[in-house]
């Protein structure tokens, strides 16, 4: 059977947010103790976005900039993120994960990994060369954009 395209787009709608949806659970229990969900997802943030602004940051949480200022306070306190002149613009602040921000990233990814390896384990040599060309090719076409014509 060779599916349409539209048929595989339905099912990425269905099946992308429940892997999402999974693995943010995992990354969730896995955070340091007393870490609220919006300075894990801050600190998330910053790791994809070194050198990002307390606007940006907000903007991708949904927070006012003095929330979001709050919410860096508390994160600073711990010492998991830091704040440093920006090597661009003197005048801007910039927002960097710490050593230590970076250690509690990598322990939660690492085991929600060995959650996913547990889930995937379950699936025949030619089920996981089939998922892993999938997403191969779901990388591809999606990277920077690359997937929409208009961007190209």
């Amino acid at each position: 059977m060779d599916p349409s395209p539209e048929e595989c787009a339905r099912e990425l709608l269905d099946v992308v947010p429940m892997v999402m949806r999974s693995i943010r659970t995992e990354m969730r229990l896995h955070r340091i103790s007393g870490l609220s969900v919006p300075q894990f997802r801050a600190m998330l943030y910053l790791r994809r976005h070194p050198e990002t602004s307390l606007i940006d940051v907000a903007n991708h949480l949904g927070l006012t900039p003095p929330a979001c200022s709050k919410l860096m306070d508390g994160l600073v306190a711990r010492y998991l993120v830091v704040r440093q002149n920006s090597s661009h613009d003197r005048r801007r602040i910039s927002l960097h994960l710490s050593a230590k921000g970076e250690q509690s990233l990598d322990s939660a990814e690492r085991a929600t990994c060995e959650s996913l390896i547990i889930q995937i384990t379950y699936f025949t040599p030619a089920e996981r060369e089939s998922l892993h060309q999938s997403l191969l090719l779901l990388k591809e076409a999606f990277a920077d954009g690359a997937g929409n014509p208009e961007m190209k």
